[in-house]
């Protein structure tokens, strides 16, 4: 089966030859696979013949200048188009520092406002011409990567303080902030539609969740956020397509809601932060295709991450909708002789 066929009857909760297989490694894990014997010249997903996701992408932002501050052996500290000044330590796989936001009051917002507006070249016409006659010919996913919501306007443009603060203080402000992402996203993605150009369904990341809750209530979740996120699951379903949201920690409390709006698909199932994928399959398995929910702190401990792998798949796969990976990416602490066990082990247990 093609990567399409099989997402096609995950997402429409059908078996198929087996479960998707997909993930995302670092790029320090793809370097030490390639000094552990991965080729070079050849793609970890051809080398295990994995599920091949194709995504498009659009430049919402401000367009603020984005330059180089302070370039040192260590960092580099730079300004980012979303207003951001950012140090990127230069370490394998480290994690930047947020160091200072230009979008963190409603006057700053409204400026920056006023700079989000379509144009033509926010979007990579010329890839996508060339790009999806080869997608739809490999039997490819294709994703529409939307950008919206909590975690990308506190991570990316305003500060979790501010964000935070303002939807209790000010929820007006923050609704206006998440809903104009979103009308950017639709705007664009409007475009490509009607050029002709088709994808399987819209994905997006909003990590609402840390390691036991959520940083807000359900309420105020209910309030601000919810009727955004029904709006983009409308989008999406009014054109025969799937909503996927990406929300890392442990966001138990409002799956209801999420299932409510008619999220198809939901990502990662943080099992580290307290997500229970088996709860999740029991009660709502034949209305949420589930992808993830492997403990990514046990991939590099063979012998444990193929007992959970035999122990979890057989249960998530029932019935179909499951899409497999780790719940969260691959770190480089993982060898890839450990991958080549995972992937073999998923494909024994995962096959139906």
């Amino acid at each position: 089966m093609t990567t399409k066929e099989r997402f096609s009857r995950m997402y429409t909760h059908r078996e198929a030859d087996r479960v998707p297989i997909i993930d995302g490694p670092w790029a320090g894990t793809i370097r030490r696979w390639q000094r552990e014997g991965l080729p070079a010249d050849r793609s970890w997903v051809d080398y295990f013949d994995l599920d091949h996701v194709a995504g498009i992408g659009a430049d919402i932002s401000p367009r603020y200048p984005a330059r180089v501050i302070e370039d040192t052996e260590r960092y580099v500290i730079s300004t980012t188009p979303w207003g951001v000044t950012l140090k990127e330590f230069k370490q394998e796989d480290s994690t930047p520092e947020f160091i200072d936001y230009r979008v963190n009051t409603p006057e700053a917002w409204e400026e920056a406002k006023s700079r989000m507006t379509y144009a033509d070249d926010r979007l990579n016409w010329e890839h996508l011409k060339n790009a999806y006659p080869v997608w739809q010919k490999e039997g490819m996913w294709i994703q529409a990567g939307f950008w919206f919501g909590f975690d990308v306007t506190h991570s990316w443009m305003a500060g979790t303080e501010t964000v935070l603060c303002g939807m209790y203080e000010n929820p007006d402000w923050i609704s206006d902030m998440f809903n104009t992402y979103l009308d950017m996203c639709i705007a664009h993605f409007e475009k490509i539609w009607d050029a002709g150009y088709r994808f399987d369904c819209i994905s997006w990341p909003d990590d609402v969740g840390y390691k036991g809750t959520t940083f807000f209530s359900p309420e105020m979740y209910r309030r601000i956020l919810k009727p955004v996120q029904k709006r983009a699951v409308d989008w999406a379903h009014n054109r025969g397509i799937y909503a996927h949201l990406h929300s890392c920690g442990n966001i138990m409390s409002i799956v209801p809601d999420l299932v409510e709006i008619g999220i198809d698909g939901l990502n990662p199932l943080e099992i580290k932060a307290g997500m229970d994928p088996f709860a999740l399959k029991r009660d709502y398995g034949d209305r949420l295709t589930l992808h993830g929910g492997i403990n990514a702190v046990l991939w590099d401990d063979r012998d444990a991450i193929v007992a959970e792998i035999e122990r979890c798949v057989p249960v998530l796969k029932q019935n179909g909708g499951y899409i497999f990976s780790s719940d969260h990416s691959i770190p480089n602490s993982v060898s890839f002789e450990n991958f080549r066990a995972i992937i073999e082990t998923v494909k024994r247990v995962g096959s139906y």
